[in-house]
């Protein structure tokens, strides 16, 4: 009798499978995302990819710390590259377009990758709460950065305004989401800026 063999293929690519893990929670979410749909992107059996992973909420955890370093990280790279507030806000929105319309069906895997408040979605909520909450750090302190550098008065309610962007890119998400197309989305980034723009010091 031939025994089934259990384990990690021959050749296997974790990194190669990791990708491909992240891209179908970016496309259909937690719950969205079944064992068969990981399985068929990766091209391995079940008894392969719980051997590589452990579980799903495992490879889901390990899939988000993949994406905010391979994704996530260029909008807010951008952000703190800018010589100024506003060109690094506009920077970081218009790359938060880019990343939404990247995918179908579209949107952040860190806003629109756990939906449900579900005990069993507890851990992987957590995880994209924390990532979100960190986003909301960066932009805050961007944007005192530019208190200190002259571009913004002193007195900017920057945890505020960081709230007011953060919740714009979330915004710019759902709206990939509902089919929203990038000249729709990028037309939102413009506007946004009006509250920069009406606080800017006079150089």
């Amino acid at each position: 009798m031939v025994m089934a063999i259990r384990g990690r293929p021959r050749g296997f690519d974790r990194d190669f499978a990791l990708r491909k893990a992240m891209e179908v929670f970016w496309a259909k979410g937690y719950d969205g995302a079944q064992l068969t749909d990981l399985t068929a992107a990766i091209g391995i059996a079940p008894p392969s990819f719980y051997a590589a992973f452990g579980s799903k909420e495992a490879a889901f955890l390990d899939a988000v710390d993949l994406y905010i370093d391979r994704i996530a990280s260029a909008p807010m790279r951008a952000l703190e590259a800018a010589p100024t507030t506003r060109e690094g806000v506009r920077a970081m929105l218009e790359g938060s377009v880019d990343i939404a319309v990247s995918n179908e069906p579209g949107g952040c895997l860190l806003i629109l990758g756990v939906v449900n408040c579900l005990p069993t979605n507890r851990t992987a909520r957590d995880r994209l709460l924390a990532a979100r909450r960190e986003t909301l750090k960066l932009i805050a302190a961007r944007l005192r950065r530019g208190v200190r550098d002259g571009d913004l008065p002193r007195g900017t309610g920057s945890t505020r305004l960081a709230a007011f962007y953060h919740g714009v890119m979330q915004a710019i998400s759902f709206q990939a989401r509902d089919g929203a197309t990038r000249k729709e989305l990028t037309a939102l980034v413009k506007p946004s800026l009006a509250p920069l723009d009406s606080l800017a010091s006079p150089r």
